[in-house]
């Protein structure tokens, strides 16, 4: 059986790093299994689902190098559903409810002062054809509930291992809203079925959902795929939500985080493997396993995303990020690179480098400045340059120490740290250090 996948975000919102490890998870195990992963666009919320989000999601996958196969909308399908929806009814699994949400909600509360479970009474199913004729004469319309059969459910895990849920303590689930729109855990199938998806692999909230879609599956006549349940991703607040911001993939991009550094944490994160950095997406393919994945929530932290992504800046090739610093040439990067913590602090050096400069010194710094002056190299320099001009300056002025360079650094570049001099100096080029020495 050929392995086939999908991601199914909701375009409501940017895609959070929660989002994006359940779709590196379903990228990586497709093509580990040589199989194949789709994007599917769960958009049947017309009301909060946008077109700029369902293109951020393209553009986050896109850039992540998550690739997919095949591609397509819930809000295209919706023909299909409703075949779905009748094939359900004919067969009495699916029946129509006419209770408001009030009047659910008083039941809740009464179940609640017994110490009963709130669980669906199934009074809907007693109704007469009268009785539903008088609630539509009123203007009701219904909704529809999906008839749990009284049997365990029971599936074997991919992470997880052994799920067992009793239906008898569980709600019938409504898959159809009073306006016609399907909810998810019936369109899920629905789609889930058509495609032929063979495994489910998603966050263990849906665990439940799970419990409630294998019968809807097995209701509906499909194959019933494999499931996988990951632990959520959690950081010190919390839970994440695409709703808060600060992890969104976009954010992250927009502040200099490498892809490969996201996909580097979010492959290993809450398994057995160590999170290490690395440049291809080949390589985590190699090393994914279901076996590796605990069951306790993995603990997200934005140090440990920063740390993997400078170590991955400090050995990537020039070609690798020309793209990126198009402002620069391969020179500049070499120089740079190992003292970098994001991407975008590369552009932060060249402007240092190309700009104006403001230090920060005091008039016995600035005499000693006017002295270096005189030891300055004659140009054409190279990394030994430095050193050079450095020895001259320590022979005649005694000065040792960051009582010798900082101030000279200070000067040429306005702070205290940063890339090695010897390869910082031939970038400036001797003009420029007179004009900043002088100035």
């Amino acid at each position: 059986m050929s392995v086939k996948v999908r991601f199914a975000p909701s375009p409501t919102g940017y895609v959070h790093l929660g989002n994006v490890r359940t779709a590196l998870v379903n990228w990586l195990f497709a093509k580990k299994s040589g199989g194949e992963f789709w994007l599917r666009i769960d958009d049947t919320d017309t009301e909060r689902s946008k077109a700029e989000y369902e293109a951020a999601i393209k553009e986050d996958l896109s850039w992540l190098g998550l690739k997919w196969d095949g591609f397509f909308k819930q809000s295209h399908k919706f023909a299909d559903y409703e075949k779905a929806r009748q094939k359900l009814i004919e067969s009495g699994r699916l029946y129509p409810c006419y209770e408001t949400p009030e009047e659910l909600d008083v039941q809740r509360k009464m179940q609640a002062s017994r110490s009963l479970p709130p669980i669906y009474n199934r009074a809907s199913l007693k109704l007469s054809r009268e009785q539903k004729e008088k609630y539509e004469s009123e203007g009701r319309k219904p909704h529809y509930r999906f008839l749990l059969e009284d049997k365990p459910i029971i599936w074997d895990d991919l992470i997880r291992g052994e799920a067992k849920f009793q239906a008898t303590h569980m709600s019938d689930p409504v898959l159809v809203r009073e306006d016609g729109v399907p909810l998810y855990t019936f369109a899920s199938v629905v789609d889930d079925g058509d495609m032929g998806i063979t495994h489910i692999v998603r966050g263990e909230d849906h665990v439940s959902n799970t419990a409630v879609q294998v019968q809807i599956f097995e209701a509906l006549g499909y194959v019933l795929p494999r499931f996988g349940h990951l632990a959520l991703l959690k950081t010190k607040e919390g839970e994440m939500s695409k709703r808060v911001g600060g992890n969104d993939i976009r954010a992250l991009r927009e502040n200099g985080i490498m892809p490969m550094a996201i996909n580097s944490l979010l492959a290993h994160i809450g398994t057995s493997d160590a999170v290490e950095p690395f440049t291809k997406l080949q390589e985590l393919v190699a090393k994914f396993d279901f076996a590796k994945f605990g069951r306790a929530p993995a603990n997200y932290d934005v140090a440990e995303l920063e740390k993997i992504n400078e170590k991955i800046l400090h050995k990537l090739p020039y070609e690798e990020v020309k793209s990126l610093i198009e402002y620069a040439d391969e020179k500049f990067w070499i120089s740079v690179q190992a003292n970098l913590k994001t991407i975008s602090e590369a552009k932060i050096w060249w402007d240092i480098l190309h700009g104006e400069v403001v230090a920060d010194l005091s008039g016995e710094e600035r005499s000693f400045l006017h002295e270096t002056l005189k030891f300055l190299p004659l140009e054409p320099w190279n990394e030994s340059s430095w050193d050079l001009w450095l020895s001259q300056i320590k022979t005649t002025t005694e000065r040792k120490g960051k009582e010798l360079f900082m101030p000279i650094r200070k000067a040429l570049t306005g702070k205290e740290h940063g890339p090695e001099f010897k390869k910082l100096l031939p970038l400036l080029g001797r003009e420029q250090v007179i004009k900043r020495l002088s100035a």
